[in-house]
C-alpha cells in the first residue's frame, strides 16, 4: 500500500470514528492534531470529559487486537499532554481512548487506555 493510500485510509477511519462518537454524545474538538513529540487523531468533549483518541483501522478485526502497543500510546500520551491546556479546562477529567475499526464491525471504543 502507497503512502497515500494508507493516509486515506487512515482519514476514512478518523471519519468513521468521529461518527460513532457524536452517535454516543460527544463532540469532537480537535482533528489530526500534531505537535513535536507525537500526535493526536481525535479531540472528543462529552460533559466534563476530554478524550484524546487514537484511531487505528485494520483490515481483518482479528490484527486490531495488535494494532495498539505501548509506544504508540507514550506518543499520544505525551501529544495529548501538550495539547490538554488548548482543549481542557480546570476541573475537567482527560483521558487517552483509543478507536478500532476494521471493515463490516461496528468501531470499538476502549476508554482511558493509558495510565502513565
Amino acid at each position: 500500500m502507497t503512502r497515500a493510500a494508507a493516509e486515506a485510509r487512515g482519514r476514512r477511519a478518523e471519519r468513521r470514528a468521529a461518527w460513532w462518537l457524536r452517535l454516543h454524545g460527544w463532540r469532537i474538538v480537535g482533528q489530526r492534531l500534531r505537535v513535536p513529540v507525537g500526535e493526536v487523531d481525535l479531540v472528543a468533549r462529552r460533559g466534563r470529559t476530554v478524550a484524546f483518541i487514537e484511531v487505528k483501522w485494520r483490515d481483518r478485526a482479528a490484527d486490531l487486537d495488535l494494532a495498539i502497543d505501548p509506544y504508540r500510546l507514550r506518543r499520544v500520551a505525551a501529544a495529548a499532554e501538550m495539547l490538554a491546556p488548548r482543549f481542557a479546562r480546570p476541573y475537567d477529567d482527560i483521558r487517552i481512548d483509543v478507536m478500532l475499526l476494521a471493515p463490516r464491525r461496528l468501531p470499538r471504543h476502549l476508554v482511558h487506555v493509558w495510565q502513565p
